[in-house]
């Protein structure tokens, strides 16, 4: 005769409530984004790139026995060796330093001028987005204006009467570089404040200075932080043309523009005048674009979620 299985007996409360609750938690939008940077292999090496050369330019011209205006017309243009690691320039100072020196003003003309930029473009861009009607007319009538006018020598023509100061460039580039950014303001205020929230936000009598910066700015950053990286590449790349026609930094102050005017001069018979100076150049540029199409994959909300 077989015997009954006994009934399970029901769990004690007092157990259950001691349990630990595993809760699946949630990830943010940002955290998912720089999970997925991480996995963009060039867009990290455009990071520690950038991060490297902005260590080595901030701290590099201290650390070296040599000025960056420091003459030795004797030695005048060597080539790298052990004591001078790059070589010379054709006044006998050190390239190496020169090199770390014009990449503070590079770096800085780039990031200042972008500054400027962005201020201007997501102010404008984003009250005429969101007031829209005949101010929204008029403004952005205002920027296809100055976007028919040229654009280099609007800039050059700054220059020229304001004076050859390092401070006026920052102004004179950020001045002409807002331009696209005030259009892709615009156009993402104008999709956002149509959104449910924003309504909440009206009918709760929120002022609209606060709707402005307070809901609408903060849910458009990705696409003006994507803008800003890809801006400095190009504000670098207007600075070292105008250094180049000689508009910009003056000696004997150097910068990356006004190393490779130098070094396209005697590229023949001291290449390297021209080789270090590019190279530099050249991976900042790539660095910061890689950062940037990076940033835009990963601020893209429609990607996959691994």
């Amino acid at each position: 005769m077989s015997s009954a299985t006994p009934a399970p007996s029901p769990p004690d409360p007092r157990a259950l409530a001691l349990a630990p609750t595993e809760l699946e938690r949630g990830n943010s939008l940002w955290h998912d984004a720089w999970l997925r940077l991480r996995k963009n292999q060039l867009a990290v090496f455009g990071i520690w790139s950038l991060v490297l050369i902005t260590i080595a330019c901030a701290a590099g011209p201290w650390l070296s026995p040599y000025g960056y205006e420091q003459q030795n017309l004797d030695l005048g243009a060597a080539a790298p060796s052990t004591r001078h690691w790059l070589g010379t320039d054709t006044l006998g100072r050190d390239l190496l330093v020169r090199l770390l020196a014009g990449g503070r003003v590079s770096l800085g003309v780039g990031l200042a001028a972008t500054f400027v930029a962005l201020t201007i473009g997501v102010v404008y861009g984003a009250v005429a987005g969101f007031f829209g009607g005949k101010l929204d007319a008029f403004m952005m009538r205002t920027v296809d204006i100055m976007y028919s006018l040229p654009f280099m020598v609007f800039v050059i023509l700054l220059m020229v009467f304001l004076g050859k100061n390092i401070i006026l460039l920052f102004v004179a580039i950020g001045a002409v570089e807002w331009l696209t950014m005030a259009r892709i303001v615009r156009s993402q205020v104008m999709a956002v404040k149509k959104m449910e929230f924003i309504e909440a936000a009206r009918s709760l009598g929120f002022g609209r200075r606060r709707i402005i910066f307070r809901h609408i700015l903060p849910n458009i950053l990705g696409p003006i932080i994507v803008y800003t990286t890809l801006t400095i590449p190009a504000v670098m790349l207007l600075e070292a043309f105008l250094s180049f026609l000689g508009l910009g930094v003056q000696p004997p102050m150097s910068s990356w523009g006004v190393l490779i005017k130098d070094g396209q001069e005697k590229m023949e018979e001291f290449p390297w005048l021209l080789i270090f100076p590019g190279t530099i150049f050249s991976l900042t540029l790539f660095s910061l674009n890689f950062l940037g199409d990076g940033l835009r994959d990963a601020l893209d909300v429609r990607s996959s979620k691994d």
